[in-house]
């Protein structure tokens, strides 16, 4: 029992210094979130930009080999329908190999991110 007032007293004396230091904590853990979601933020929008132009690229390649490939076949529905085929061919490479191109990347970079004030410190 003789332990229980010398808390309160030292709570009470430090109650002032306890408030600033829970503020600065929230603080704190305010700034690294808005760090880290930020950094993530960045990171999905550059993924979302490189995405459309990846889209925009094998759009136009696939036109302009589809008018090759027409041209050599003397046939557009050929030259396109093997475009078409070549296209299908490397979206089902792309949707086998998803884990090991797209996913396992990413989930890298978002953990790196993460764990970026780690190494810092």
């Amino acid at each position: 029992m003789e332990n229980t007032p010398d808390i309160w007293q030292f709570l009470e004396e430090n109650k002032k210094t306890l408030q600033e230091y829970i503020e600065l904590k929230i603080e704190l853990f305010n700034l690294k979130f808005i760090r880290k979601s930020s950094s993530i933020g960045g990171i999905i929008i550059w993924l979302v930009i490189l995405a459309f132009l990846t889209l925009l690229i094998l759009f136009f390649s696939g036109i302009t080999l589809g008018l090759w490939l027409s041209s050599i076949l003397n046939n557009y529905v050929l030259g396109f329908a093997a475009t078409t085929g070549i296209l299908i061919v490397i979206t089902l490479v792309l949707i086998l190999a998803r884990k090991q191109l797209f996913i396992n990347p990413i989930i890298r970079i978002m953990v790196r991110e993460q764990t970026r004030e780690h190494e810092e410190a």
